[in-house]
């Protein structure tokens, strides 16, 4: 028998989206997509569609530690992303496994609100997100709204997310990726990288009339996937910003709804 070939392994540790646009789902289509064995920690069931968030059930910090705990014990992920953690209880558990020695970088998408407008974070989780886990990242991935959370203040030009990207260095301690996707009236959708050493922009044309329900997690995991395939962090974001502008440019129809492309290549 010819020798197979072993798959790097990537870890996600986010809710569940019923309606596979986000989330867990979006999260392993991305890792299959990028040639990654895909694993996951379940934080929370949402009864979720395109439309909107419903209704959403926690998991108990126990079992997602024990669920993170039982993938590293015969799975080890060479990179780990963590979505939506909902509570300051689960972001205490993840910060707590990734204080441990010998950890992967671990990208964290600090999902606040959903697309359609639900609270997808306690607001008495902030602090533990930015004061437990932030810390223990290589990279955190807000968007706009969730920039203004972070550092006080919403960028409204490329140049506020410059230093909005810097301030989060400053802060946290980790590397940012300011996404500014909703920039209003730009014709390219402009994100900026900043690791405390260097800065990127990254552009690409903004597609017009197309759902972009599921971008960031999308995102946030082609991130981490390229991690788990070797590539330094800044490369590893160029390459996901090119995965996700396609993912998006060829997204394909689901019922009346758009759904990304994550298999484009």
């Amino acid at each position: 028998m010819a020798k197979r070939a072993q798959l790097p392994i990537a870890l996600t540790i986010a809710g569940s989206d019923s309606g596979g646009g986000a989330g867990i789902q979006a999260d392993l289509k991305t890792f299959a997509a990028l040639g990654l064995h895909g694993t996951s920690a379940l934080t929370c069931i949402t009864a979720q569609n395109p439309r909107g968030v419903r209704g959403l059930q926690a998991i108990r910090p126990a079992l997602v530690t024990a669920q993170i705990e039982a993938v590293f014990a015969a799975l080890p992920p060479a990179a780990v992303k963590t979505g939506m953690l909902y509570s300051a209880a689960i972001i205490r558990a993840v910060a707590a496994f990734f204080s441990g020695r010998n950890r992967p970088p671990l990208v964290v998408d600090p999902v606040m609100v959903a697309t359609s407008g639900a609270p997808l974070l306690k607001a008495n989780a902030v602090q533990a997100l930015t004061r437990e886990l932030l810390p223990r990242a290589v990279l955190t991935t807000p968007n706009l709204d969730e920039t203004a959370i972070l550092v006080g203040t919403q960028p409204t030009t490329v140049e506020a997310m410059r230093a909005a990207a810097r301030e989060v260095v400053r802060r946290y301690g980790c590397a940012a990726l300011i996404k500014g996707g909703h920039l209003r009236g730009g014709r390219t959708a402009v994100d900026i990288f900043n690791d405390g050493e260097q800065e990127l922009l990254l552009e690409a044309p903004v597609v017009r009339g197309i759902g972009t329900h599921g971008t960031g997690c999308t995102y946030s995991a082609a991130i981490a996937g390229e991690l788990a395939r070797g590539r330094t962090l800044p490369d590893a974001v160029v390459a996901a910003k090119q995965f996700v502008t396609q993912a998006i440019a060829q997204s394909q129809r689901a019922a009346r709804h758009d759904v990304l492309n994550s298999f484009w290549r």
